[in-house]
C-alpha cells in the first residue's frame, strides 16, 4: 500500500505545522516537511521534539535530505477491532511455516532436528534453491520461502524447536500483505515494521499473542496464544557435536 504525500515547506518558525494539524492527518497520507533557511539548522531538534510529543506516529528525520517525514501508524482501536483477523493470520502463518519447512527437509533428504531445527542446515552452506513453486533460502534464524506464482512470502523461524509460528513484525506484515486470499485487507498496513510492531504489542496486551523462549539464550519470540503448544529446548552446543563436530552457532550466523 502506498501513501499519498503532502508537502509542507518550512522556511520560518511560523510555518512549522502544529501538533494538532499533524494529528489530524489520515493514515493514508504521508506528511513531508521540507526545511529551508533560516530554520534548516533546527530540523533535527524539531524532529526530536515531535517524536517526544506525538504518540502513534512515525517521525523520520532524513539523514541527508532537509526533510522530516511523518506518518500515522495503525491505531490500537483498529487492531482491537480486527483482532480476529490478525489472530487468524498468525495461525495461518504457523501452519504454512510448519508445512513448508518439513517439505524442505524431505526434499533435501535431511533430518529436521526437533530440539534445534537450525542445526538441520549445518554444513549445507546456507542452502537456497527451488521447491516446486517456492524459492527458498536459509539466512540467520530463518528460512525464507517465496512463492513465484502467487508472490506470497513467509519467513519460517528455525530456533524455537518445532514451533514455527514466531512472528517478527516486519515478516508478519509482509506475509499478510503478500497473501492474496486476505484481500481486500480489512485494515490498511502501510509500514511493515512500525505497523507490525504495534500489531504484535496490542495483540499481546489483548492476550491473543504470547511470548515464548527460543533455543538460543536471551532470544524470545511472539506466537499466537491459541495453538497446540510444543516444548522448546535450550540450545547446547555439546548436544550436537556428535552430529557436526566442528559446528559453531555464532560462526554459522557470521557473528564470530
Amino acid at each position: 500500500m502506498e501513501r499519498a504525500t503532502e508537502v509542507v515547506i518550512v522556511d520560518s518558525e511560523e510555518h512549522i505545522p502544529s501538533n494538532e494539524f499533524i494529528s489530524s492527518i489520515p493514515r493514508e497520507k504521508l506528511l513531508k516537511l521540507l526545511f529551508k533557511s533560516p530554520v534548516l539548522q533546527y530540523r533535527e531538534a524539531i524532529g526530536n521534539r515531535l517524536k517526544d510529543e506525538l504518540t502513534g506516529f512515525q517521525i523520520s528525520i532524513h539523514t541527508i535530505e532537509p526533510e522530516i517525514n511523518i506518518a500515522k501508524l495503525i491505531t490500537d482501536q483498529e487492531i482491537e477491532e480486527h483482532q480476529a483477523f490478525f489472530e487468524q493470520c498468525a495461525k495461518d502463518y504457523r501452519a504454512l511455516g510448519e508445512k513448508l519447512i518439513f517439505r524442505l527437509a524431505k526434499k533435501l533428504n535431511i533430518e529436521l532436528y526437533k530440539d534445534f531445527p537450525l542445526g538441520t542446515f549445518w554444513g549445507l552452506n546456507m542452502p537456497s534453491g527451488k521447491m516446486g513453486e517456492w524459492q527458498y533460502y536459509v539466512h540467520g534464524f530463518h528460512c525464507c520461502f517465496e512463492n513465484k506464482v502467487t508472490h506470497q512470502i513467509i519467513e519460517v523461524p528455525l530456533v524455537f524447536s518445532y514451533e514455527f509460528g514466531d512472528l517478527d513484525p516486519y515478516f508478519f506484515t509482509g506475509f499478510i500483505k503478500s497473501t492474496s486470499s486476505y484481500y481486500p485487507l480489512p485494515v490498511a498496513i502501510y509500514d511493515n515494521y512500525a505497523d507490525g510492531l504495534k500489531i504484535l504489542d496490542k495483540m499481546f496486551s489483548l492476550g491473543k499473542f504470547e511470548k515464548i523462549p527460543s533455543n538460543v539464550g536471551n532470544h524470545f519470540g511472539i506466537v499466537v496464544a491459541d495453538r497446540e503448544k510444543v516444548e522448546i529446548t535450550p540450545y547446547k552446543e555439546e548436544n550436537f557435536k556428535s552430529k557436526k563436530p566442528k559446528f559453531n552457532l555464532w560462526r554459522f550466523l557470521g557473528l564470530k
